[in-house]
């Protein structure tokens, strides 16, 4: 079998005709009869010992022909694919054969190919930074976090005001008729802390244990389609009030909820955990925005089978992460309204992206041509076993050496882009400059506490 002929067409495809000699055909069909001869019944022959021409004879000469030509599709495929020296991606589609009087066969496929890639700028790629700032607010409101998780409650006798836990029955009435999930027993509710409706907790500001209290309020626009925008009378009343008594911010404290042995170590802890969480996320952003100028960089078309299978992957990873959130994909698809059709529309630009950048990196580690030592492959032989929890001679067995060379050099790539990366160099925002103008003082005001 020998190609016929090799036609490439648009976007990374290309018609691939095979030839087939009648002899090659001919021994694909007597497989086919051996195959299926047995499913066969012909009278006078025990199943499965009618010669082929007494069958061919009663059902025709092409009975055959459709397993035959099916056995030789991959086949005849994976020799044009090696003779014309293409690297193809996704499932080929026939477009059509036919069988000549000959008895030669053609096979005529619609392949993908393997993007080819033209880089473009990839080294000192300029892209924005945000700035980490850690204010001394932002780590007051830290540790006044930890002090609410820490506070003790306690039942009072006297009027609630904000801030305080008030434990209620209510139950809820629309137009005079009570609505399925409006109503609740021994619920604790913090008053100001916007856990319900607009309203609802303000108007049980004042109120003490044993009180009942008439709430009226009306639902958000945004509510259930059932309640929104309507007006609710919920009768309410009053089981306990209780309020939070915070630890007093001292060297105690600190000892209590940290390791530190100060209040002024515990924050400066807490100052460092903060700028570092901000530098991560800092660098995240600016890294997006560079692999972001990265595609744009690149020319190349990528085939609509390889964005196939990329949200093909997509979808599978997030149908795994759901699951493990004892979620189903189905069960999702309801709550967000929404089907699989227009996941899987949705998911193809970001698909496409993942895939120019993955073809971007392995075009960089080719072009550059990295030295990958013995012993970084070594290294990462040893990652991969502590990472799976095996022997390392198990993975050297599973992984061969050349695709472990391959994945560092892609790696390589990688680190080059962002290392080499630049921050581009902005005007400062009023609100930024504003923050400088805090972080200023924060200086100044812990200098003075000093």
């Amino acid at each position: 079998m020998n190609v016929k002929e090799f036609e490439k067409k648009e976007k990374n495809t290309a018609e691939l005709t095979m030839q087939i000699t009648a002899e090659e055909f001919e021994e694909a069909v007597n497989k086919a009869y051996l195959k299926n001869r047995s499913r066969i019944s012909v009278p006078g022959f025990r199943k499965g010992k009618a010669p082929r021409k007494i069958i061919e004879g009663i059902y025709g000469v092409g009975v055959f022909y459709e397993d035959a030509v099916e056995s030789l599709y991959p086949e005849a495929l994976q020799a044009g694919v090696e003779q014309e020296k293409i690297d193809t991606v996704g499932r080929p589609s026939v477009l059509d054969f036919d069988i000549a009087e000959d008895k030669s066969l053609t096979i005529k496929y619609l392949v993908s190919l393997y993007p080819e890639v033209t880089l473009g700028q990839y080294k000192g790629i300029a892209a924005p930074k945000p700035t980490v700032r850690v204010l001394k607010k932002d780590v007051d409101r830290e540790i006044e976090r930890v002090r609410q998780q820490n506070a003790r409650i306690q039942t009072v006798d006297r009027e609630a005001k904000s801030g305080d836990i008030a434990n209620i029955d209510f139950e809820g009435f629309v137009d005079g008729e009570s609505f399925e999930g409006g109503k609740g027993e021994n619920v604790d509710l913090e008053l100001g802390a916007g856990q319900f409706i607009p309203g609802f907790e303000d108007q049980l500001i004042g109120a003490k244990a044993g009180d009942h209290v008439d709430v009226n309020v009306t639902f958000p626009k945004e509510y259930v389609k059932e309640l929104a925008g309507k007006d609710a009378l919920f009768k309410v009343t009053v089981n306990e009030v209780k309020e939070k008594q915070l630890p007093e911010l001292d060297d105690e404290f600190a000892k209590d909820v940290s390791e530190y042995d100060t209040l002024a170590e515990y924050s400066a802890s807490i100052k460092e955990h903060i700028t570092e969480e901000r530098k991560a996320d800092a660098q995240r952003a600016f890294e997006e925005v560079v692999l972001s100028r990265l595609v744009d960089n690149v020319q190349c078309d990528v085939p609509e089978a390889m964005i196939d299978e990329q949200v093909e992957s997509m979808m599978n990873n997030f149908r795994y992460n759901l699951a493990s959130q004892g979620i189903e994909l189905e069960q999702y698809f309801s709550m967000m309204g929404m089907d699989l059709e227009l996941f899987k529309k949705e998911s193809r630009p970001t698909a496409e992206k993942e895939i120019k950048a993955d073809l971007a990196f392995e075009a960089i580690a080719k072009q550059e041509d990295f030295d990958i030592s013995d012993e970084a492959v070594e290294d990462e032989y040893k990652r991969m076993a502590e990472n799976y929890h095996v022997d390392v001679d198990a993975i050297k067995k599973a992984v061969d050496e050349s695709s472990i060379r391959t994945g560092l050099k892609i790696q390589a790539a990688r680190d080059l882009v962002f290392t080499s990366a630049v921050a581009e160099k902005k005007e400062k925002k009023a609100e930024e400059k504003s923050a400088d103008n805090d972080s200023v003082k924060d200086d100044k005001n812990e200098s003075a506490e000093k």
